[in-house]
């Protein structure tokens, strides 16, 4: 059993940043959907623009609101206005094709990437 990439959003835009939370990440209802992503669902979440990385829990976002919102203690590390990159992970006994998409700097869906795009980013 392998633990696999199974899900990514590529350069999504931080929208706000609640330090006095619980914790977790907030993620709009669409994008969560295009990746088929889960409320409660572990994921890592890497900063473009800052270098630094936490793992953390989601908390599902209304739909059309494009938020990409860090809570609690990770608004310590990753700030409203940054760029991230958001995965998740899956076992497996067979090789999987992630489903990765690519935002605008508005958090809106741009496209579907394959394994080989989503490198050159």
């Amino acid at each position: 059993m392998r633990c696999v990439l199974r899900a990514k959003i590529h350069h999504a835009t931080v929208t706000q940043a609640e330090l006095d939370y619980v914790g977790s990440i907030t993620i709009s209802k669409d994008l969560l959907e295009k990746v088929d992503l889960w409320p409660n669902e572990k994921v890592l979440v890497a900063s473009k623009t800052s270098g630094a990385r936490l793992e953390t829990y989601i908390l599902e976002g209304e739909r059309g609101s494009s938020e990409i919102c860090m809570n609690g203690p990770a608004a310590h590390l990753i700030n409203e206005g940054e760029e991230v990159v958001i995965m998740a992970f899956g076992y497996t006994d067979e090789p999987i094709e992630p489903q990765v998409i690519l935002v605008d700097k508005d958090n809106q869906f741009v496209q579907f990437l394959t394994e080989e795009q989503s490198m050159k980013l």
